[in-house]
């Protein structure tokens, strides 16, 4: 199943015991850009507890990206641009991911077992769909409806962020930026953070910005809208200051490529996308 076919179930609004599944920021629908935060957050609604996990485990990267909401904040508002961030942990359901991806809900991340997610049935993998993943794409999709409204397509903006160390390695990376085939926001993005020589950047590292019906590629790719994931190394965000230095840095490249108008035609790639994102 693709995220234009996930079930439409419209929870906004907070849930009993105060939960809300999505946040989303106001901003100019025809600026020019819509930010998304698809691991903002590491909360788990009352009923499902810890997982079964300890506290440690879900402020590790495996929970949500450390650092990727405050980025995502700063930027929508040095924008003025809307911004969607699902604030449900990725361990309770992977918005970034298809919904018919055998890694949409894990039972192991990263050498940890998540216990409650060991031997989901059916039913409770359709109702994590309709209570937290598709009111995220639903808001993602109203967002581009408001621009498009507006009278210019929206560029899709996406921050998350990464561990310094992967399997026992340190990545040399400080950022990175993943597409799939449209180069027209990542291609630039690429060439004005590698203009600062003190900046070790990423094309389609350290990850592949080619996964079928990952985010970008269901609202991105499909539609025809320029868009690029940014991935920032955790500990270059890990505190406020860090992640406004990086959010402003962001949005200086941002305004300055917001002015070229192919960045707002709606132009369709032939996909380069696969099952699987290669580390």
């Amino acid at each position: 199943m693709d995220i234009a076919s996930a079930p439409a179930a419209r929870r906004r609004s907070a849930e009993p015991g105060g939960f809300a599944p999505v946040s989303l920021i106001d901003g100019d629908p025809a600026g020019g850009f819509i930010v998304l935060c698809d691991h903002a957050g590491n909360r788990l609604p009352r009923e499902y507890g810890d997982l079964g996990l300890t506290p440690a485990d879900l402020g590790r990267h495996i929970a949500f990206d450390p650092g990727a909401a405050a980025v995502a904040r700063r930027l929508a508002g040095r924008l003025d641009a809307p911004a969607v961030l699902a604030n449900f942990s990725r361990l309770l359901i992977d918005p970034n991911r298809g919904a018919d991806d055998p890694t949409l809900i894990v039972a192991l991340s990263d050498g940890t077992v998540v216990p409650a997610n060991v031997g989901l049935d059916e039913a409770e993998r359709r109702r994590r769909i309709e209570r937290f993943y598709a009111p995220y794409h639903d808001a993602v999709d109203e967002a581009i409806e408001r621009a498009l409204a507006a009278g210019r397509a929206p560029a899709l903006v996406s921050i998350h962020s990464f561990t310094p160390v992967w399997r026992g390695r340190m990545r040399p990376w400080h950022a990175g930026i993943l597409w799939d085939a449209d180069p027209r926001l990542a291609g630039p993005l690429v060439a004005a953070l590698r203009a600062d020589s003190a900046l070790v950047v990423g094309d389609n590292e350290p990850y592949s910005g080619t996964l079928t019906n990952d985010t970008l590629h269901g609202h991105g790719t499909r539609r025809g809208l320029a868009h690029a994931l940014i991935e920032i190394r955790q500990d270059l965000i890990a505190g406020e200051e860090d992640a406004r230095d990086w959010a402003e840095r962001l949005a200086a490249i941002l305004a300055d490529l917001n002015r070229r108008e192919e960045l707002h035609e709606i132009r369709h790639h032939a996909s380069r996308a696969g099952r699987v994102r290669p580390l």
